[in-house]
């Protein structure tokens, strides 16, 4: 069976790492219907990819996204049979948060250039981002006569509420560092250095047990708007369950090692995990 990918994505493996590129670099990789739905076929094929142990989203050339393709997902779909456009909207509120916030693998954006408009519920649906100092962010919705939906103003509140609202208000942009202070991504750098930064990030997350990095994850995401009694319940019960469910047996194996071979120290190295 042939890869889902090739034309408007491109998936590269490097040992455990899927770096996945949007491809449409002439138009800054903005995102048509045609590669959201691909992506929606990548997403898919890649859950179940041995190959992928961490999926690491970028762009292609200089650019992360343009965000929404204007002619073809805009005024493309204005023309379209309401379930035609909403078979277009669905897939890509389909990869671009659904998929993407409840994946079965960690997820990193890799933010290269330019991130503008849609693009920023991808990235921001993603666990992990880091971006180049020299990237450029915008919410330039406003300055269309259209407000920041398809879930980024819903994505926006990740960042405090006066800096959210004034580039939604605004639709000025700013740049890779400014990203960082505001906690949109975790960490900016020169571009020189993103993809190694990244990649050592991801080789970290590579360490972990699996099962246990995607019970943390899911978790953490989960409780967020629960009471704390419920919240703790939870926990406790989705802690069972990862220990139940983990075919290594993390926690007999990282006790084991600490408390009877004395061979592991707990600290940023994963316990040894067995091949």
């Amino acid at each position: 069976m042939a890869e889902p990918w090739g034309k408007t994505v491109l998936v590269e493996f490097d040992d455990g790492i899927a770096w996945v590129s949007l491809h449409r670099p002439d138009k800054r990789n903005a995102m048509n219907p045609e590669l959201n739905s691909e992506m929606c076929r990548v997403l898919d094929a890649l859950e179940a990819d041995e190959r992928c142990g961490v999926l690491v989203l970028t762009g292609s050339g200089d650019s992360f996204s343009a965000g929404m393709d204007l002619r073809e997902y805009f005024r493309g779909t204005d023309k379209m049979r309401h379930v035609d456009r909403m078979r277009a909207y669905r897939e890509a509120q389909q990869w671009q948060w659904i998929r993407l916030m409840n994946y079965y693998k960690p997820t990193i954006a890799m933010v290269n250039g330019w991130c503008f408009g849609g693009a920023f519920t991808p990235m921001i649906s993603c666990d992990l981002a880091f971006a180049a100092e020299e990237a450029t962010f915008g919410l330039s919705e406003i300055n269309w006569g259209i407000l920041p939906g398809g879930n980024v103003s819903k994505a926006m509140h990740l960042i405090g509420r006066r800096e959210a609202i004034y580039y939604i208000m605004t639709g000025e942009t700013f740049g890779g560092t400014k990203a960082a202070e505001m906690g949109l991504v975790n960490e900016a750098m020169p571009l020189t250095k993103l993809r190694a930064r990244t990649t050592a990030v991801a080789r970290t997350l590579l360490e972990k047990n699996p099962t246990v990095l995607r019970q943390a994850r899911i978790a953490f995401k989960n409780v967020q708007n629960m009471p704390w009694d419920i919240a703790a319940d939870y926990l406790t019960a989705k802690n069972e369950q990862g220990m139940l469910i983990d075919p290594e047996r993390g926690r007999e194996q990282g006790l084991k090692q600490f408390l009877d071979d004395k061979s592991y120290k707990p600290g940023l190295k994963a316990y040894k995990r067995g091949k």
